[in-house]
């Protein structure tokens, strides 16, 4: 009984055995190479699938989902001989994943040396400045011929992105004097421009603000004078309004005298004709200054012209 219960016990665990060799469960966004005898029969997608067991075998798995790859930097030489060293970033797909299986030994492997190999013959052909301004040109160029040559391996480039452009030490401290010196100029200029403009809103708002000043004087001399001039015209009806006498005339002589000889610089002062004739009127009226009338009137009658004389010393 012993030797029938150990081939039972056998041919159970080779049926176990074909079973899970049989049933193959394929996660999403995958594939599975299927050979039969070393030889491709069919590419299994996601899901449960049944193969021949001990016959059909599973080459490769590989998976569809967008890969990311980062390469490390590479020193290239730009046209201007200078060494720069460049970091790479690779987004690829596998679209066969038979020929991503037997058209190409390793498919990471070559999109290195194919990526490193593009960038050497672009950057070649521009200087440092136009290589470190030109990214986006760059990398339009190196994904098109990327995509181009991985598409018989089955594999799509779907980016390729420059992570860092490096120049040579040297290269990077002359580089920040340039922008430095730049950043300098600016500021000089932006500083120039606002003083300049500071001076001229300056001169502006002066120029308004004797523009507007002499307004002012005008309007207030204009005022000035019509009040003077209505001052004038007051007292000139006043005046004739009151209708005065010869008597009143004389009498305002008489107080406008001390005015014409006020001031120590004033040594000759004019005596009109008229104050002869004021003072004949006063002498009428007052009969005290009679004599002194009389000899004014006689000067006062001896011409138009008036007299010129002699200031009293106030010493």
């Amino acid at each position: 009984m012993e030797p029938v219960i150990i081939v039972l016990i056998i041919l159970v665990v080779l049926v176990f055995i074909a079973l899970i060799k049989t049933i193959q469960v394929i996660p999403q966004a995958s594939a599975a190479i299927v050979e039969r005898f070393g030889r491709y029969t069919r590419t299994l997608n996601a899901g449960l699938n049944i193969v021949v067991p001990f016959i059909d075998t599973i080459r490769n798995r590989i998976d569809l989902r967008e890969q990311v790859v980062p390469f490390p930097p590479q020193p290239v030489i730009t046209q201007d001989n200078l060494v720069v060293n460049i970091d790479t970033v690779i987004y690829y797909q596998v679209t066969d994943a038979r020929a991503a299986t037997y058209e190409v030994a390793s498919y990471i492997q070559a999109i290195e040396q194919l990526t490193v190999t593009t960038l050497r013959n672009i950057i070649g052909g521009m200087d440092l400045e136009r290589t470190l301004t030109s990214r986006e040109e760059i990398n339009a160029a190196l994904r098109g011929v990327l995509d181009e040559a991985t598409g018989k391996w089955g594999i799509r480039v779907n980016r390729v992105e420059l992570k860092a452009i490096e120049p040579p030490t040297s290269i990077q401290d002359s580089m920040e004097k340039q922008m430095r010196a730049d950043r300098d100029k600016r500021a000089a200029i932006l500083q120039a421009e606002g003083v300049r403009q500071s001076e001229i809103l300056r001169a502006e708002g002066e120029k308004q603000s004797q523009i507007l000043r002499a307004e002012g004087e005008a309007k207030a001399a204009a005022l000035r004078a019509e009040g003077e001039a209505q001052a004038v015209r007051t007292v000139f009806e006043a005046i004739h309004a009151g209708d005065p006498d010869q008597k009143l005339l004389s009498y305002q002589y008489l107080q406008m005298l001390p005015k014409i000889a006020e001031g120590d610089a004033n040594k000759l002062w004019i005596v009109p004709s008229e104050i002869g004739d004021a003072l004949k009127g006063l002498s009428g009226a007052m009969g005290n200054f009679a004599p002194n009338a009389g000899g004014s009137g006689s000067s006062g009658n001896s011409g138009t012209a008036p007299e010129r004389r002699e200031k009293p010393s106030i010493d």
